[in-house]
């Protein structure tokens, strides 16, 4: 399974993208050597984990098929574009952030910017599938930079950003309005799916917990 911390490495710019009808080819101007990476290898871009299927001097190239176009705002990508970019993790590194697949969940929708001395607190909305996911300090991925989340309201949550991973990653350019990708931690989806069995039922639940003498 490749894995990402949510710790970006730098910024990238998008080279070229061509639209195919199975999908798109995009072209990247990475933030390190695009000679540090081979074919096979799998990088996050704005958190969405993509394969590298060819490198031409400076260039890395990676195929994006339909449906993750359908999932995540690649299909809105364009020349100049700037994104958020991560190799991928190795078993030697420190986790600085949480774990990432580079799955997204579905996109979030900037709505409100505020500027808290030198950080500044971003409000997201999303729908029900991913706020099910999102809890008070727990880890969340947004735009493939990991971000603990300060507080939750119905389904808007903020998250507080401090100065260098602002100044690090593509939140500088963003505005209210704006789409991002949201990848919920994995561990929440685990727990969940351990508790649920196969008809649906939860396995603990509260009559389950006063048989054991819970109250």
């Amino acid at each position: 399974m490749v894995m990402f911390t949510g710790i970006v490495e730098g910024i990238g710019k998008i080279y070229d993208i061509q639209k195919r009808s199975l999908g798109a080819k995009v072209s990247l101007l990475p933030p390190f050597h695009a000679k540090e990476v081979k074919i096979g290898d799998s990088l996050s871009v704005d958190g969405v984990c993509l394969t590298v299927t060819e490198i031409d001097d400076k260039i890395i190239k990676m195929d994006i098929g339909n449906e993750t176009l359908n999932r995540t705002t690649l299909s809105k990508l364009k020349k100049g574009d700037l994104v958020n970019v991560e190799r991928a993790l190795l078993l030697t590194d420190r986790i600085g952030g949480h774990i990432v697949a580079g799955h997204i969940d579905g996109i979030g929708v900037i709505t409100k910017i505020v500027k808290r001395g030198d950080s500044f607190e971003f409000n997201f909305q999303v729908n029900d599938e991913i706020s099910r996911y999102i809890v008070e300090k727990g880890s969340v991925a947004v735009n493939g930079v990991s971000l603990t989340v300060a507080k939750i309201i119905g389904n808007q949550f903020m998250v507080s950003i401090i100065p260098y991973t602002i100044n690090s990653t593509t939140f500088k350019e963003k505005k209210v309005g704006d789409k991002v990708n949201i990848e919920n931690d994995i561990i929440g989806k685990y727990i969940e799916k351990f508790l649920v069995n196969q008809k649906g039922s939860r396995i603990i639940d509260e009559e389950m917990l006063k048989r054991f003498g819970f109250k």
